[in-house]
This record gives C-alpha cells, structure tokens and sequence, in this order.
C-alpha cells in the first residue's frame, strides 16, 4: 500500500479479507488483535505519507473509517467463529446422544422376547437380534449373500408376498424348527401416499414364539387347576372309596336276581369311570414336573411296543414298528409313555383290527428334530370334529371321559414337544415332533 501510493490505492481493503481469515483460523480467539495491528500499521502508513508530504490531518478520514471497518469485520467473524464452536459442539452432543440412543435401541433389541429381523430390498439380512437367531436357527455369516432366501425361506416366500401386496400375509403363523412362530412385518420407510412402494426398500421382520404365550397361559391355567384338583380328590375319592366298597359287598350277596348283578354292574362300571376322570385331572397338575432324561428312542419304542402288545392284547402282526431312527432324545419317559399309550389305544379302538391296522413310524422331519406317527386305518376323525379334538372333557365314545387326547397334548408341550392331528385318506395319523438332543 504504500508503495502504490497510500490508502487512496485501495489496497487497504485486502486487510478485511486478512482479518476474516485470520479470525476463522484462531477460531476468533485473536480476532480483535489482529484488528489493532492493522489498524496500527494503516494509521502509521497515513502518518508518515503527511510527514513526507506535508498533507493536512483531515486525511486521517478514510485510515479511520477502513480501521472501523477492520475491527467490525474481526466482530463479526468473532462472533461467527463462537457460532461455529456452538455448532460444533452442539453437533458433537447430538451424534453422542445418537450413538447412546443407537446402542440403547441395540441392547433392548437384543434382550427382546420377539425376534427382530432387518432386511432391505434384496432381502440381504442387516440385522438379527439373539432371539431371531435362536428361534430360526441363524447361521452368523460374513458373507454379502446373507439372504433371507438362504437361510428361512419359508419367510421369504411370505415375506415377497406380502411386498407384493397380500396383506393378508401379515400377522401369519408358520411352524419352523418345531416352533409356531407369528410374523409382522413393518416398512422403514413409511409413506402415507404410497404404501406399496415402502415395501419394495427396506422392512422390519418381528418374530413372535406363540409357544410363550401358551406356556403362560398354561402355567396361570396349572396353578387354578392344581387347587381344582387337590379338592377333588380330597372331596370325591372319600366318598367314591365308600361306595365302591358298598358296592362289592352287595355284589358278593348269593341272593341277588339277575336285573340287580346288572345294576350293580353298572354302579361298578361308572365308579370306574369316576376314579379314571379324576387320576387323570391329577395328572395334569403333575405336567409341569418333568424329569427329562437322556434315550435313545428306537430302544424305547421297541420296549413299549411289546409291553403294549401285552397289556391290551393286540396281534404284534396288527401293530408294527416301521423306519426306526437311532437317535437320542431328552424326554420324561414316563410322561412319553402315557402319550404314547393314549394314542396307540385311541388309534386302535377306531381300527380295523387288521393285519397292519396300527402302525408306528419314526423319522427325522428336520435337522433339528424326530417324527413320531402313530397311523391308524380307521373311519378317521369328522371334519367339523377335528378342532375340537384336543379339547378337555370332548369325546365321540360313549365309554370315554373326552382327557385322553388333551393330557397327551399337554404332557407333550410341557416337554418342549408338539402334538397334532392329520387326517388320511384312509385313517389317521397322530404326529408327535421331538427335539433331537
């Protein structure tokens, strides 16, 4: 500037640029500062142009007035800079926030009873939380293939149905790994104008284990039903005790015609039916005290089947073992038994009582698990019967108390198993699944 002849140069402007930059670089600590040294060195500049010029002190003008400017200029980043620091830091506060929100969502993802699946468009799997992993047996893989496809593909059939529209796929149940499973799936995405197209990115897979919310249920029905129980045999079996034996002395009287052996029959008859209703409703508040142990079942269904055979009397020609598997399972063997025993007896009362009439057959439906079918050539169950089947107290029989097949059904569930019923197109056919150990 002062080569170039003083301030009226107009060089002193590039000091304003100067304090700008400077003012951001400290961060505005020396904004101020370095206004003063500017000022300095403009009103020196003009001192020493009057001294060798002799020009008048009203020159002093415009130096002022570009030294004002200066130190507006160092106000103004000063204050910018302390905005950018505010910025900042508050930018900084935020992605701490986000990354403990990040890491809570995490963790109640993972300790969620639902399992949670994320997966995009390509329906790679993103994300998996513990109990996604345990209820369809994920393989933790590094690969970019990761696919729904690949790993459940029993969901990803639904789940591409319900991207292409069928709602009613929502809210579904399915049974993978001997698990009743119910599915809800969620866009990311959610658009109000255009539903549809939400479904074609990214989605939210949540995985309800509906066996947990009958094991509730059914341990809020076990603690009514045990009290139920413990009055009735207290307050029946007193009295059935002294009918029972009132009856057999009037059977043992030489006088009796025949009408009265017939009626005393019939009293003997439905004593036993009583006793028979009430053993087992005691049963089922004994479900929950398994003692689960370790077998090999191909040995245990050998056993049973000639101890069977023995006790009702049934031909080993009519009831017989095919495509025995020598696998392990952990099972309460007494509780197997009795299923095992409802089922073969119901399976042969509605047989035909033929050569092959009853059947056992066991194999392996799943890496994870056996099948035991108990098959009968029977008339099978009605239609409009076979909701209703496992129900308490629901029986076709006339000699029937209608327990059998729901304490099969319970004793089962309370080993981690399932139970249920298919109908054939000559017979039927009781499937027990078990977990192999």
């Amino acid at each position: 500037m002062l080569a170039a002849g003083g301030i009226a140069s107009g060089l002193g402007l590039l000091l304003v640029i100067i304090i700008v930059i400077a003012s951001l670089a400290s961060n505005g600590r020396l904004a101020l500062f370095y206004a003063a040294i500017a000022t300095i060195g403009l009103l020196l500049e003009q001192s020493y142009h009057i001294l060798e010029e002799n020009l008048s002190a009203t020159t002093y003008t415009q130096p002022a007035m570009l030294s004002l400017s200066c130190f507006a200029t160092a106000w103004l980043a000063y204050s910018l800079a302390k905005r950018m620091q505010h910025s900042e830091a508050l930018a900084s506060a935020r992605g701490i926030d986000i990354e403990n929100l990040s890491q809570v969502n995490g963790l109640i993802t993972q300790e969620m009873q639902d399992g949670v699946i994320v997966v995009d468009q390509s329906l790679n799997i993103r994300h998996s939380n513990l109990q996604a992993v345990a209820l369809l047996a994920l393989t933790q893989s590094s690969e970019i293939n990761f696919t729904l496809t690949q790993q459940v593909p029993e969901i990803a059939a639904i789940f591409n149905d319900w991207v292409n529209g069928a709602d009613e796929k929502n809210n579904s149940n399915i049974f993978i790994n001997n698990r009743e499973l119910k599915l809800r799936f969620m866009p990311i995405n959610q658009q109000q104008n255009s539903p549809l197209s939400n479904r074609n990115t990214s989605a939210v897979i949540f995985i309800q284990d509906l066996s947990q919310i009958q094991t509730a249920a059914q341990q809020a029905k076990l603690a009514a039903l045990g009290k139920l129980t413990a009055n009735i045999a207290h307050e029946i079996r007193n009295p059935l005790s002294a009918i029972s034996h009132a009856n057999q002395l009037l059977q043992e009287n030489e006088g009796n015609s025949k009408s009265t052996e017939r009626l005393l029959e019939i009293v003997s008859d439905n004593i036993g039916r009583i006793d028979q209703i009430i053993k087992d409703v005691l049963e089922l508040n004994r479900r929950d005290r398994t003692q689960q142990e370790l077998f090999e079942i191909s040995d245990f269904l050998s056993s049973f089947h000639t101890q069977f055979c023995a006790v009702e009397k049934v031909p080993s020609t009519h009831f017989t073992l095919d495509n025995l598997t020598r696998k392990f399972v952990a099972f309460d063997k007494r509780h197997l038994t009795q299923i095992l025993w409802n089922l073969c007896k119901n399976g042969w009362e509605h047989s035909q009582k033929q050569v092959g009439s009853l059947k056992i057959i066991c194999s392996e439906f799943s890496k994870l698990g056996l099948s035991i079918q108990i098959i009968d050539n029977g008339d099978g169950v009605a239609k409009q019967d076979q909701s209703r089947l496992f129900e308490p107290f629901f029986t076709t029989k006339s000699t029937g108390n209608g327990l059998g097949l729901y304490i099969s059904r319970e004793l089962t569930e309370a080993n981690g198993a399932k139970l249920k019923y298919q109908a054939l197109a000559n017979g039927s056919v009781f499937i027990l699944q078990l977990k192999k150990a």
